[in-house]
């Protein structure tokens, strides 16, 4: 018996019940792939669904819009992976005649791709025996090796690399990848890992020193920076006006309701909105009753977005810049925005809130 063996055995029995597992065409499996990226099974699954339904192969998400592909990943997050879907789709579209590549090599090649994602996708799309090593899947090598370096150091990332290429099955890496992203979230936990029912305990040096809880090693993290946000919702007779963000950068190409961070100069949250508002609008505003406090926290940092009704002073309809809008309220939803904007808008449709 072996590692490989007895994970398989334990996989075959225990697999979970996955859409893209049941029917794992290349497409499906990219797709799943990128978005379960820094996001858990759980909160993929809807989305997927909803996906495939729209764009069920390469060539109806290679010709889509950017929007359309950004309202469908909507609540999910991190939007840059949808606008690289969306331009790896075309790229195989057009230069690998609507083939997604085959190797984990080629993968790479491709917006959005990257070492981990490839491997997960050259193997269990194409049976590669290529090493697939995520957050979890580090986590567990390090309590089988008792490696008690910091997690993230070049030597425990090289160290746990080399052994997962050694130690992948050549006849079912594909399987035995996904064995490990089961065996990381329903038994080898972060916290109080389930060592009496884990199919490799006894390959575990961890288990058997006792120090599983112990690893991997972690470095404290500095707390998250917090910002207060600004933002208005201006209407001019029955509209509202959007700015949509920049193709670069963080939430690009979503829309939001202007505004900005506070800054120290600023006297109040008022002056505040006034200033950014001006500066990504044009618009002079008067600012009317507040509408909400939304809170939120992305990867490195915290937000609290005061949101409030405004009225343009002076400024009329066509005057605004080219990436802002005036758009009727019960189109809100039709355009592609990040969570707390969401939040604001789901909140003055919901509420009935008279602008």
């Amino acid at each position: 018996m072996s590692f490989s063996h007895d994970l398989l055995f334990w996989y075959d029995n225990n697999a979970r019940h996955l859409p893209w597992r049941s029917f794992p065409t290349p497409y499906r499996v990219w797709v799943s792939e990128i978005m379960l990226q820094q996001t858990r099974v759980e909160t993929v699954l809807p989305y997927f669904e909803r996906f495939l339904t729209r764009f069920p192969n390469l060539e109806t998400l290679a010709t889509a819009s950017q929007e359309e592909v950004l309202r469908l990943w909507e609540g999910l997050g991190y939007y840059n992976r949808a606008r690289n879907l969306l331009k790896a789709a075309r790229k195989i579209y057009s230069d690998y005649d609507g083939q997604i590549p085959s190797t984990a090599k080629d993968l790479e090649r491709l917006p959005g791709i990257g070492h981990y994602t490839a491997g997960a996708i050259a193997s269990i799309a194409f049976g590669e025996p290529v090493a697939s090593v995520d957050g979890n899947i580090k986590r567990i090598y390090s309590r089988i090796l008792a490696l008690n370096e910091p997690y993230g150091s070049s030597h425990f990332d090289k160290t746990i690399e080399d052994y997962a290429q050694t130690i992948i099955p050549h006849n079912r890496p594909g399987n035995f990848n996904q064995a490990l992203m089961d065996l990381g979230s329903n038994l080898c936990l972060p916290r109080q890992p389930l060592c009496l029912e884990c199919p490799v305990q006894e390959y575990c040096l961890a288990f058997q020193q006792g120090i599983q809880n112990d690893l991997p090693v972690k470095i404290k993290k500095d707390p998250l920076p917090h910002y207060e946000v600004c933002v208005a919702v201006i209407q001019q007779e029955d509209k509202i006006l959007l700015c949509q963000r920049g193709e670069s950068g963080m939430l690009a190409g979503l829309w939001e309701f202007p505004g900005g961070k506070l800054e120290q100069s600023d006297d109040s949250l008022e002056d505040c909105l006034r200033r950014e508002v001006l500066g990504k609008t044009g618009l002079e505003i008067s600012v009317g009753e507040k509408i909400g406090i939304f809170k939120h926290a992305y990867t490195h940092f915290r937000i609290t977005v005061h949101a409030w009704q405004a009225k343009p002073n002076s400024l009329p309809l066509s005057e605004v810049p080219e990436n802002c809008r005036w758009v009727l309220r019960d189109d809100l939803a039709d355009y592609p925005m990040g969570k707390v904007a969401r939040k604001i808008s789901d909140h003055l449709t919901s509420n009935g809130i008279s602008l």
